[in-house]
């Protein structure tokens, strides 16, 4: 699933916005799910996409995987 989305052109092109985070949200996941496993990975990764509401960040915040 996340393979697709950032393939298709993730939240730039489906929804017209920035990630706010570097790695964006969808690689922060895909990372997560790798290292912690499949329900801890989602967990971490939709606690992430739940802190991306500022639309008027000028940097992007840098926000490695724990």
């Amino acid at each position: 699933m996340i393979h697709r989305y950032q393939a298709s052109g993730g939240s730039k092109k489906l929804l017209n916005v920035e990630c706010n985070f570097k790695p964006t949200c969808s690689e922060y996941t895909k990372q997560c799910i790798v290292k912690y496993g499949a329900r801890k990975g989602w967990q971490l990764g939709l606690s992430r996409i739940r802190r991306c509401n500022d639309p008027d960040l000028v940097e992007p915040i840098i926000d490695e995987v724990p």
